[in-house]
């Protein structure tokens, strides 16, 4: 039986470059709950972009953020059910690390604040306006005033891959890296598992009752717990080997819920 359906959003439930969850989902997630089925976007975003994204529901959902690094409960909003913070020496200096090279840009995550040190003028109204993040600007990583939660490599004309390549031998170890969508590199002590391991333990749900949608490399720790795992069908020919299980639209999978 299934109690709780986990999806990722980005390249998920909303195809790279668009900015709208289209009502289809919403009208799923409201017979979902009437049938006892709770719905849970996750996601590397953030509380406030999420809260946006899904407005028409957004009391009525618990939230994955920030690779489930932070872990909201619903409501408006919602209790905090897990925090995961890096130590915050290391996360500095992996910032550090990702501001020094020319081609990468760093984002720093509170727990509901991206904190950028920008470079270049795209970054900024990029997780802004487009992503819809909360953004504060800052003149150096070390400025940063609360915990931090994920470090993110933004890396257009490198790509995360070439970026792995390159920080991942001095900073693989110390924490979790994970591509996340087409210009993201994330670095977190928790992932999309931890995240929906607390989320279940605070809920009182089985992890073989959870449905999870995901398309990238960081959603394989909560595709790898669930009870019914679905890869998209445009995901990576290495998570294919690993995930059998897929589909086109969520949509189509939630409807014989």
């Amino acid at each position: 039986m299934i109690r709780l359906v986990a999806s990722d959003i980005d390249g998920t439930l909303l195809p790279y470059g668009e900015t709208a969850i289209p009502a289809e989902i919403f009208q799923e997630i409201v017979r979902l709950e009437k049938r006892g089925i709770l719905f849970c976007p996750a996601s590397g975003r953030q509380y406030a972009s999420l809260r946006k994204l899904f407005a028409p529901v957004a009391d009525r959902v618990p939230f994955l953020c920030e690779n489930g690094a932070v872990v909201y409960g619903p409501g408006s909003p919602g209790p905090v059910l897990g925090k995961t913070a890096m130590d915050r020496q290391s996360a500095l200096a992996l910032a550090r690390d990702i501001h020094a090279r020319p081609e990468l840009e760093v984002l720093i995550s509170g727990a509901n604040t991206s904190y950028l040190c920008p470079k270049g003028e795209e970054i900024a109204p990029l997780v802004r306006d487009f992503v819809g993040n909360n953004t504060v600007l800052l003149a150096r990583p070390e400025d940063m005033p609360e915990d931090v939660v994920k470090v993110s490599a933004y890396c257009p004309a490198l790509g995360p891959a070439a970026a792995l390549a390159e920080l991942a031998p001095r900073w693989g170890g110390a924490f979790q890296a994970a591509v996340a969508g087409e210009v993201w590199l994330d670095f977190t002590l928790a992932d999309k598992g931890k995240g929906l391991t607390q989320l279940c333990a605070a809920l009182g749900i089985g992890l073989d009752e959870v449905m999870a949608f995901g398309d990238n490399f960081n959603d394989i720790p909560m595709l790898s717990i669930a009870g019914r795992p679905y890869l998209m069908d445009r995901a990576a020919p290495e998570l294919k080997a690993r995930f059998p299980v897929r589909c086109a639209r969520v949509a189509d999978v939630l409807r014989t819920l």
